[in-house]
């Protein structure tokens, strides 16, 4: 239960991990690791999304891997939001399925909604999501770590790591019971637990997370923290929320606008592209709501009763994109309205999350708060919402394969590096689980996605390079070569690499090679067959008479209203599966635009030292940039386009939105400046 504690915060901390420890029965975790089987060549540590993803792709490197966990029950639990990709988010979810991985194959499995958002824009950010079923979620993916081969789940806490006298290279872990366990490699993936501490009002108590809508907690990670600190890690204090629950019966549903889910839906997986059935026959839907002055005027009431944090000056770092309502009000103060997502948690219970209303105002604050919203007048809560706040080490630690540049064979993956969001942290394991395997299994081999690759690569060459002083999100304008990594396509740009390094194969690898086959076949006959453009015309194909010939392909390529569905009316199937249709749909018309893409970073790659901005008004682009990229750009003061875009937050797509407006604008360059 929760835990007030005084002049220390976690001086209560030790009798209560001996309760937690005895509670899960600490005969069978010290059974668990017996000396027969304390030798493993991968240890991860944690059973997040990051832990999941990091242990099933190190055993999937042929490495004896063991995931260690405090506990077994919560292994997969969506301590958040119930919800699995959205824009930029998605598209990591279909790389880590492309590569392997595992969490878009549970998510498909576990979905009770399902949207892609911004479909009506084009398919570079179209997003996948899809609503879980909480309970089914975290089921599905304990049955799939059980069942992988090369990988044991054993449940202990760990207290510390172990090193080679010079400190130079891992070898192993202590566990909270005393314990050695001892490996080549070891997995961090700590999440929110790294010397946690949770804040509602101004109250606060030691603890990684709740319980799922219960008082009870899981208790913080401490001695991994001072380990980090031991190994002079710089660490700093990051923080994220969660809204209160409410009771679905206590809902007034008529006065909400339905957000109803997609049918047919989009799953995740490539390998549920053909005849994917979910696993309910009907979706549920999701409604919206909406704050209000009446909410707003209550929080800036009460703003004085906020919780201090140790970071900022007490105001806390929280994630930018996913605010409090507390931050919105404050942050957006002429804003009348802030959306409210209602989303339920699952088929068999009646908690819905309120996405969207994050707050960690006192609980009686936050009862009076919601009621003012519509449709949640007589509405009950079943948990208040908290914020917590807990270490992070600074990426820029790491190296690309997310290995520590301290100590050999120590990596480090998910919310421990600085980002935020599940599928940030599934990404980061499956590349750190990939490379603490292949240390072992294939020693100085090394697994890294470039930026051109994947937005995988993006993400981690933003945290490792730049760092980051708030937590990370991923969005599609982070990449500059978005137009070619879409999601559609990820498994035709990372599965051969997978193939390639042993990570995927069975029938992933064959359903791939399958699918790779069809495209080239097609992709064959569109060029073989090749007639007039008064031909085409004449075969019923609505195209301009240009008097030359022209392949099937290069109709659709140069005459974006041409799809494969039109050709195939004239020179018969493809013999292809809907999905290979879609994406030459997609891949074929979007050349020229790759073509473009290309030439503009050779440009920009050109002129990166050449224009002067230090005194530029960035007023001036406003409409194209981002109030964070705003704000980051005026406290710098860049002097070229370069060092702007080495700043945590401003995008590659900024950057090259204010090099076409330089140069059309005639921006004086640095060496006419200096003359």
């Amino acid at each position: 239960k929760r835990t007030t504690l005084s002049s220390s915060p976690y001086r209560a901390l030790k009798s209560k991990m001996l309760k937690f420890a005895r509670s899960k029965n600490i005969a069978t975790i010290r059974r668990g690791f017996s000396t027969k089987s304390n030798k493993f060549d991968v240890v991860v540590i944690g059973g997040g999304h990051a832990g999941c993803e990091a242990a099933l792709a190190a055993a999937r490197t042929g490495a004896k891997t063991v995931l260690v966990t405090q506990n077994r029950s919560t292994i997969g639990e969506m301590s958040c939001n119930p919800s699995i990709g959205g824009i930029g988010k998605g598209h990591l979810v279909k790389e880590v399925d492309a590569l392997g991985g595992a969490i878009g194959r549970i998510a498909d499995i576990s979905g009770i909604s399902f949207r892609v958002l911004n479909r009506s824009k084009g398919p570079a950010v179209h997003g996948p999501r899809a609503q879980m079923d909480r309970d089914v979620y975290k089921n599905n993916m304990l049955k799939c770590l059980e069942h992988a081969e090369n990988l044991e789940i054993k449940e202990a806490g760990v207290e510390d790591i172990m090193v080679q006298e010079d400190n130079s290279k891992i070898c192993g872990i202590t566990t909270a019971s005393g314990e050695s366990v001892h490996a080549d490699a070891v997995v961090l993936t700590t999440g929110t637990f790294l010397r946690g501490m949770i804040h509602i009002g101004r109250e606060t108590y030691a603890a990684g997370r709740h319980i799922r809508n219960s008082d009870e907690v899981e208790p913080p990670t401490i001695g991994l923290a001072k380990t980090l600190e031991r190994f002079q890690f710089p660490l700093g204090r990051l923080k994220t929320g969660t809204p209160p629950r409410f009771d679905s019966s206590t809902i007034d549903w008529s006065v909400t606008d339905m957000q109803a889910s997609d049918w047919p839906v989009t799953p995740f997986s490539y390998m549920h592209e053909e005849n994917f059935k979910p696993f309910v026959d009907k979706m549920i839907n999701c409604h919206t709501t909406s704050t209000n002055e009446n909410t707003h005027q209550i929080v800036s009431e009460n703003l004085d009763k906020m919780p201090t944090f140790d970071a900022a000056d007490g105001k806390g770092i929280p994630p930018r994109y996913c605010p409090s309502i507390e931050t919105k009000v404050q942050r957006f103060p002429d804003k009348m309205a802030h959306i409210v997502w209602l989303e339920p948690e699952g088929l068999n219970t009646n908690v819905v999350f309120p996405n969207g209303l994050n707050t960690a105002l006192p609980e009686e604050i936050q009862k009076e708060l919601v009621r003012t919203v519509r449709g949640l007048e007589n509405v009950k809560i079943l948990r208040p919402g908290y914020s917590v706040e807990y270490d992070y080490c600074d990426p820029r630690e790491l190296m690309h394969t997310l290995e520590s540049k301290r100590i050999r064979g120590l990596f480090l993956a998910g919310q421990i590096n600085g980002s935020t969001g599940y599928e940030e942290a599934a990404s980061q394991g499956l590349i750190a689980g990939i490379n603490a395997g292949l240390s072992i299994t294939e020693p100085g081999k090394k697994f890294v996605l470039e930026r051109d690759e994947g937005f995988i690569g993006v993400l981690i060459d933003d945290l490792v390079s730049l760092g980051t002083k708030e937590p990370y999100r991923m969005f599609t304008s982070r990449s500059e070569f978005r137009l070619s990594l879409r999601a559609e396509n990820s498994d035709f740009r990372l599965t051969p690499k997978g193939i390639e390094y042993g990570i995927v194969s069975g029938d992933q690898k064959e359903t791939f090679l399958r699918k790779v086959e069809q495209k080239e076949k097609a992709l064959a006959r569109l060029d073989r067959f090749k007639m007039s453009t008064h031909k085409w015309i004449h075969a019923g194909i609505k195209i301009r008479d240009q008097n030359v010939q022209k392949t099937g392909r290069e109709l659709i390529v140069d005459h974006h209203n041409v799809t494969v569905e039109h050709l195939e009316k004239v020179i018969g199937p493809l013999e292809v599966t809907e999905a290979v249709r879609a994406h030459l749909n997609v891949e074929l018309p979007y050349s020229h635009f790759l073509e473009r893409q290309k030439k503009d970073m050779e440009a920009l790659r050109r002129d990166q030292y050449r224009y002067d901005i230090s005194e530029v008004d960035y007023k001036e682009f406003k409409d194209f940039l981002s109030s964070e990229e705003l704000e980051k750009l005026e406290e710098a003061r860049p002097q070229t386009l370069h060092a702007a875009s080495r700043i945590s937050g401003v995008t590659p797509t900024s950057v090259m939105i204010m090099y076409a407006q330089l140069r059309s604008k005639g921006a004086k360059k640095v060496a006419e400046q200096a003359a």
